[in-house]
């Protein structure tokens, strides 16, 4: 045993004194007692285990201007994820062998934490993906156009998902049609005016798109963001997972604390009933996970008169800390957020990760819940240097394990480029993202 912690567990819903014990990276022993050659002893404060982001863009390679491997998953580490997946929306598109391994190696040289990188669906190479299955951690198809995005027209929809299937990898969909949002038009000078030229029945019209097909395979619906879109899920089959992002669930188009091109997202935050619908079905267990859709650019681009501004926002080092202050606040019990933010996940992804568990990756984080601070941009370690959730209540945690190595002491980073390994080695379940 090289490593025992101890501290404050959460387990079958209540707090316990215990000790982790681990060897070669791996949870290997959790008791009352336990003593390694190295021990930790954080007294009162809490184990979780380490949050897994299915859906960040890291705009490496292409766009380091804005982010990259190296100051996203530092950004991640301070915010307790340890693993992430990043978007294929880059410059080249992750679309071939050859993108793909060039990502791949960027991975590997710059990233902090685990990682797993998707391959965007096309016209052009549908015929490629059996080849570029086994190097990638899933597919990722947009039905709409979004940021540096090449959108998959629906008619192929159900050719790519027959294609995709044998494979075994997961899908993941941008939901908005779009043949419906170059119908939609009108002024781009607000939130509302963005909410109307991507209107939610276009989320809705994708969705259905999307269960029409007769395919039964592994799909997960991205950013679920309007009551039109729950609608259309009604009773989803159980091959299919939603995600929603911390934006989606507690802001909407009527704030106006930031600047509103800060908020300009693809899909829009919608109207406070659209929000609130969202709220309740995350309450109610109809939401699978909570997924950050990190999406930074510069303040000079956000800066743009709002119908030039680029859509989207960071959100990696945040998601984790504002929802265990929702859980301060009692707005959340911890058991679902666990759930949402690290148990799904490392499930969807086949990963042995998520759960402070024998024979479970040691990825943890440490925090002391009783603490609550506001976000602050000055504060945060994205490159893009601000956040749509300023002054927004937080629990940051005070250290973070990868593996059973310690990344994060306090406002330490210990952590270096290259720490974080590719998931591809780690799947465990041949359904996995």
């Amino acid at each position: 045993m090289d490593l025992s912690i101890e501290g404050k567990i959460y387990h079958n819903g209540a707090f316990e004194t215990a000790c982790l014990g681990i060897t070669d990276g791996t949870i290997t022993a959790i008791k009352k007692t336990l003593r390694a050659d190295t021990h930790l002893d954080y007294g009162t404060r809490i184990l979780l285990p380490g949050g897994i982001d299915l859906h960040v863009h890291l705009r490496d390679p292409g766009y380091s201007k804005k982010e990259d491997f190296q100051t996203g998953t530092t950004a991640a580490v301070f915010g307790g994820i340890t693993t992430l997946f990043d978007m294929p929306n880059t410059n080249p598109p992750t679309t071939t062998l050859t993108t793909l391994k060039e990502k791949h190696q960027i991975a590997q040289r710059k990233s902090l934490v685990d990682y797993g990188i998707y391959t965007a669906v096309t016209e052009h190479n549908l015929t490629h993906i059996p080849t570029l299955a086994p190097h990638c951690s899933g597919f990722k198809i947009f039905l709409g156009n979004s940021t540096n995005a090449t959108s998959l027209p629906t008619l192929l929809l159900n050719q790519a998902l027959q294609i995709i299937q044998p494979t075994k990898k997961r899908t993941l969909i941008h939901a908005e049609d779009e043949r419906c949002l170059e119908h939609a038009t009108g002024p781009e000078n607000t939130l509302a005016d963005h909410n109307q030229r991507r209107p939610a029945r276009c989320e809705e019209t994708a969705i259905h798109s999307l269960l029409s097909t007769d395919i039964e395979t592994n799909v997960h619906i991205c950013h679920l963001s309007s009551q039109d879109g729950l609608a259309a899920l009604h009773q989803h089959p159980s091959y299919i997972s939603v995600g929603a992002t911390p934006h989606h669930l507690l802001l909407d188009s009527t704030l106006h604390n930031v600047p509103p091109t800060w908020l300009k997202v693809n899909p829009p935050l919608r109207t406070p009933t659209d929000r609130m619908a969202l709220w309740q079905s995350l309450i109610q267990g109809e939401i699978d996970i909570v997924e950050s859709d990190h999406a930074p650019h510069t303040l000079k681009e956000k800066e743009q008169e709002f119908g030039e501004a680029p859509s989207g926002m960071p959100g990696v080092e945040t998601m984790y800390p504002l929802f265990l202050a929702l859980v301060k606040q009692k707005r959340l019990d911890l058991a679902r957020v666990l759930r949402l933010l690290c148990e799904r996940p490392a499930e969807l992804a086949g990963l042995p990760k998520g759960r402070l568990e024998v024979d479970r990756d040691a990825d943890l984080i440490v925090v002391d819940l009783k603490t609550l601070s506001a976000i602050s941009s000055d504060l945060l370690h994205s490159k893009c240097g601000w956040t749509a959730f300023e002054g927004h209540q937080a629990i940051f945690p005070t250290a973070v394990f990868l593996r059973g190595n310690q990344i994060l002491d306090g406002d330490q980073l210990l952590g270096r480029p290259g720490d974080g390994r590719s998931v591809l080695a780690m799947h465990n379940d041949e359904g996995a993202v």
